[in-house]
């Protein structure tokens, strides 16, 4: 028999207050025949390419068990992305899509009272897992009032030699905005000086979704303290297949390598081998059809933001976000509250930082009929608040 005086569980008080985020919350909160434009996720199916090789392989090969750290081809391939760091297979790690990489990271470097670098605004996993590790989280600014451009200044105000590591992320998310070469390098130079010896974590998951004329650097080709962060999820439209990668410092990488180990094994062994074809000429023709499909995507969604709801709309350079003001409307949960009611689902950009407050995150994982249905449907739930 169950004594019944046993305490109630608690949470422990790593994870005690920690709850889902609000991208998810308000996507659960949908109606029926609602229009989504909030979560990050591409619409697009997963590319051809990628499907059949996938289905070769699981017909034609055994696919149990791979070396923990990832098959050495693809690993290779990884690492040949990276030129300037002359990176080795020992130097990458394939985890379980870019998420389990960023815990990862973040669990190796940062101990207890360590300082942690973010920006504001920036993803909300950042804030969380520092949260979880026992870091604190310091923030610089991205200004609203810069259309959330990198401020330098301010930057080198919040680094301070108990920075443990600082996390740049190039197309951003929310913002979709891109790091310039000249960002990167105050950067870099930023914390060189710092005396911190911080590693820079670069979340480059949207650097294959560009609108800008050529590719989005990436910070390690100024700072080679960096730990790179990426995967498939949005380049090949393969959220589901969670096939990601940590690379960087040998040392460090060794040493996620071990708690990846325990955490999930390995990733995949289906997602690792089929992902070889992500390195195709067939792949690369793939990316480029994508980014034009979301560039006209997003070019229709600001045009009908800016000329038929008269709203400020942050242009991104990247990702398939677009931050909008709606600071007249109140504060941007209460907006994102009144267009579930009108059955569209977009996310209050609070929920990435303080410097976003006033703003919606909307995403343009939809087809332009359905980007122009919930731009109505927004229209109905603002004027519902006049």
């Amino acid at each position: 028999m169950i004594d019944s005086n046993l305490k109630q569980f608690q949470p422990p008080p790593f994870l005690q207050g920690i709850e889902k985020s609000m991208i998810r919350k308000i996507s659960d909160r949908a109606k029926p025949g609602s229009i989504s434009l909030g979560l990050g996720e591409p619409d697009l199916p997963t590319p051809e390419v990628i499907r059949r090789e996938a289905v070769r392989i699981i017909s034609e090969e055994q696919n149990g068990y791979t070396l923990q750290a990832g098959i050495l081809p693809l690993r290779e391939r990884i690492a040949g992305d990276y030129p300037h760091l002359n990176l080795t297979p020992d130097q990458v790690m394939v985890t379980a899509g870019s998420q389990e990489s960023l815990y990862l990271i973040l669990r190796t470097l940062v101990e207890p009272g360590d300082e942690v670098l973010l920006p504001n605004p920036g993803f909300i996993p950042y804030s969380m897992i520092t949260r979880m590790v026992g870091g604190l989280a310091v923030t610089y600014q991205l200004p609203a009032r810069n259309d959330f451009s990198f401020d330098l200044d301010d930057f080198k105000k919040r680094i301070t030699p108990r920075t443990k590591a600082v996390i740049c992320i190039s197309p951003s998310n929310p913002t979709g905005r891109v790091l310039s070469n000249e960002d990167m390098r105050g950067m870099a130079e930023a914390v060189a000086a710092s005396g911190s010896d911080a590693f820079i974590i670069s979340d480059e998951i949207y650097r294959e979704l560009y609108y800008t004329p050529e590719r989005p650097a990436s910070i390690s080709e100024f700072y080679p303290r960096t730990i790179v962060v990426s995967g498939l999820s949005k380049s090949m439209r393969m959220t589901g297949w969670r096939l990601g990668w940590l690379a960087g410092d040998e040392a460090v990488i060794r040493a996620a390598l071990i708690l990846h180990g325990y955490v999930v094994t390995c990733a995949s062994s289906v997602s690792q081998k089929t992902a070889l074809a992500a390195w195709t000429d067939e792949a690369a023709v793939s990316r480029a059809e994508m980014r034009a499909v979301f560039h006209r995507r997003r070019d229709h969604l600001l045009g009908l933001l800016r000329n038929e709801l008269g709203l400020r709309c942050v242009t991104p350079d990247g990702a398939f976000y677009v931050m909008v003001d709606v600071s007249s409307y109140g504060d941007s949960l209460r907006v994102a509250e009144a267009g579930l009611e009108q059955g569209v689902v977009t996310i209050p950009a609070a929920a990435f930082g303080s410097e976003s407050e006033g703003f919606l995150r909307i995403s343009f994982c939809a087809d332009e009929a359905k980007l122009s249905e919930g731009v109505r449907r927004l229209g109905e739930a603002l004027k519902s608040l006049q």
